[in-house]
C-alpha cells in the first residue's frame, strides 16, 4: 500500500472516470533535463487545484515534486465542477497518483515515484529543491501560505480572490515585494484574447464615453443548511489543518470543500468568488489598475439570518472612482458577466464578447492606440515570469486591488452604508470609518501568525 493507505490502482481508476483531458508530451521529447525544470508544489488539490495541477503537467519544463492538502482523498466534489469531472476523486493521494502516473508515462518508467504528499504546507516549503508553489486552497489560507512561501524564497501562483481581507492583501503585496518573488493571481481572463480585446475597445473609446458599467454574479447555488448540527469529522480530513487561521467551529460537511465560499470565516461569497474576475475586468478596461474606487455604497445586499451560510445573497453595491467612473455589482441569474455602456453602444463579456451592433464586434485596434499586455496562457505566463523575473500579467498588486474592491462591497453591505475609501493609504475615511476599518483586519487563530 502507498502512503496513507490509498490503493494507487483504485485512485487512478476513480480519477480516470471523470478526469479532464490533459496533454501528454511525447516521451522525453523536448523535455529539459531535471536541473533546468521548474520544480513546483501544488498546495490545495481539490476541484480547481486538481485542474491547475493538470494544467502545470502540460508544460514539459515543469516538474511537480509535491502535493499538499488536508484532504487525503474524497469524492465529495463529484457534483460541482464540470460534467467531465463527475466521479473523480480529489485530495493529496489522488493528486500524487496523477502526478506519478503522468511522469511514469513521460519517462517510460512504470514504477516512477517522486511526488511528496503531505497535509502540512510547511513540509512542502521546507523542500530544498522547490522553486514555486501553486496555491488553490480555500481563501482563508491564501495569505498565510503566500507570505510563508515568499519568505521561503518560492514563486507563487495563487488562485483568486487573492485575499480574505483588505489587510491580508496588503501584507501579501509587501511580502512578495520584500522577498523579490513572482506572483501570478489566478484571474485567468487576463490571459484571454477575447477579454483583452473587449478591454482595449473600451479603453480606446469604441463605445464612446462610458455611461454605465454593470457586473452581474450568480446566486449561491447550494442550499443553506437550516438548521444544521455538528457532524463527525471524516477520517480522510485533517480538520484542524483545514481550519488553520480561521476561528474554531464544529465540523459540518457543508462547511468544507466547495461550500466554504458561502461562509464569511473562509470567503466572501460569490462577491469575491465571481466578482474577483468581473471586477478585475472593470479595473482593466477603465484604466484603473493602479488605483481603487474612492466610494462604495450598499444598494440592498441581503445576509441570511439563520443557517450555516452567512454571505450576502443577493448582493448589491455600487463603487465610484475619483474620476467619476462608476460600476454596479449585483446578484442575478448569469454566472459572471460585465457590461460596459457608452454613448455609441455597449459591449458585454461572459467569456465571449457580445455587442450592441455587428460593427462593434468587427472593430479593430489600430496602430498607435492603447494596447494591453498580451498573454494567451495564464500558467505559461507565470512560468515564463519565474524564468525571466519580470512581473506576470496578473501580478500581486493587480490581484490585491481586484479582491480588495470585492471586500469594500461586502463591508458596505454589512454596514448598510455609503463608505469613503482612501486608495493610496488603503483605509476608510469619513462617516462610519471606525467601524469599517475594524473590518479591514481579522485575527488569525493561534498558532498561525504572519
Amino acid at each position: 500500500m502507498p502512503r496513507d493507505g490509498l490503493s494507487r490502482r483504485s485512485a487512478l481508476q476513480r480519477i480516470a472516470l471523470g478526469a479532464v483531458p490533459f496533454l501528454l508530451p511525447s516521451r522525453g521529447r523536448g523535455r529539459p533535463p531535471p536541473s533546468e525544470r521548474i520544480h513546483v508544489a501544488c498546495i490545495g488539490v481539490g476541484g480547481m487545484g486538481m485542474r491547475l495541477l493538470r494544467t502545470a503537467l502540460q508544460h514539459p519544463d515543469v516538474q511537480i515534486v509535491a502535493v499538499c492538502d488536508p484532504v487525503r482523498a474524497s469524492n465529495e466534489y463529484n457534483h460541482w465542477y464540470k460534467e467531465g469531472w463527475k466521479g473523480a476523486w480529489f485530495g493529496r493521494e489522488p493528486a500524487r497518483c496523477v502526478v506519478e502516473d503522468h511522469y511514469a508515462r513521460v519517462a517510460d518508467q512504470p514504477n516512477y515515484r517522486g511526488c511528496f504528499a503531505t497535509p502540512d504546507f510547511r513540509e512542502v516549503l521546507a523542500q530544498p529543491d522547490l522553486d514555486a508553489v501553486i496555491i488553490a486552497t480555500p481563501d482563508h489560507w491564501h495569505a498565510p501560505i503566500t507570505i510563508a512561501a515568499a519568505r521561503a524564497g518560492k514563486d507563487i501562483y495563487c488562485e483568486k480572490p487573492l485575499s480574505l481581507t483588505l489587510d491580508e492583501g496588503r501584507r501579501m503585496v509587501e511580502a512578495v515585494r520584500r522577498y523579490g518573488r513572482v506572483l501570478q493571481t489566478g484571474t485567468y481572463r487576463r490571459s484571454s484574447a477575447e477579454a483583452r480585446r473587449l478591454c482595449e475597445l473600451v479603453l480606446n473609446g469604441r463605445i464612446g464615453r462610458l455611461r454605465r458599467i454593470l457586473v452581474e454574479i450568480g446566486p449561491n447555488h447550494r442550499p443553506n443548511p437550516t438548521p444544521w448540527e455538528p457532524q463527525p469529522v471524516p477520517e480522510w480530513l485533517d480538520y484542524d489543518m483545514w481550519l488553520g487561521p480561521a476561528p474554531w467551529a464544529p465540523y459540518h460537511k457543508d462547511r468544507c470543500l466547495y461550500s466554504f465560499r458561502f461562509i464569511r470565516d473562509y470567503s466572501g461569497g460569490n462577491v469575491t468568488n465571481l466578482g474577483a474576475h468581473m471586477i478585475d475586468m472593470v479595473q482593466w478596461a477603465t484604466g484603473h489598475d493602479n488605483t481603487m474606487p474612492v466610494e462604495v455604497e450598499d444598494l440592498g445586499g441581503v445576509f441570511p439570518t439563520a443557517g450555516l451560510f452567512d454571505v450576502a445573497d443577493p448582493a448589491h453595491f455600487r463603487c465610484r472612482y475619483a474620476d467619476g467612473t462608476e460600476f454596479e455589482c449585483h446578484t442575478g441569474q448569469r454566472f459572471a458577466w460585465v457590461k460596459f455602456e457608452g454613448d455609441h453602444g455597449w459591449l458585454a463579456f461572459d467569456d465571449r464578447i457580445t455587442a450592441s451592433s455587428p460593427e462593434l464586434l468587427r472593430a479593430r485596434i489600430e496602430p498607435g492606440e492603447r494596447r494591453l499586455r498580451e498573454s494567451d496562457d495564464h500558467m505559461r505566463d507565470f512560468l515564463d515570469s519565474v524564468r525571466s523575473r519580470r512581473d506576470p500579467v496578473a501580478p500581486v498588486e493587480i490581484g490585491h486591488r481586484s479582491a480588495a474592491i470585492c471586500h469594500l462591497g461586502n463591508i458596505a453591505m454589512e454596514l448598510h452604508a455609503r463608505l469613503r475609501w482612501d486608495p493610496q493609504h488603503e483605509v476608510f475615511v469619513g462617516p462610519h470609518a471606525a467601524e469599517a476599518n475594524r473590518r479591514r483586519v481579522r485575527p488569525w487563530r493561534p498558532p498561525w501568525t504572519a
